[in-house]
């Protein structure tokens, strides 16, 4: 399991990125993959997973929470 958490975490944090670069109107995903449409499309969703399952298992997997009973 810590090898899909790490995915995951992965997988988020490019999200995240790509998020901040459409702030100014460039999309990071898009610049790299443009040229595979459905490459692109299955990184979307991957990164879409990702954010469903950390958020799923988040308390499990985080020691702060944990520790503390929140979330």
């Amino acid at each position: 399991m810590k090898t899909l958490h790490i995915i995951a975490f992965g997988l988020v944090i490019i999200g995240g990125i790509n998020w901040g670069f459409t702030a100014f109107g460039k999309n990071l995903v898009d610049m790299i993959l443009g040229a595979w449409p459905v490459v692109e499309q299955v990184v979307y969703v991957l990164v879409a997973l990702s954010a469903v399952y950390l958020a799923a298992t988040h308390k499990s997997d985080c020691r702060t929470c944990a520790a503390t009973g929140t979330m």
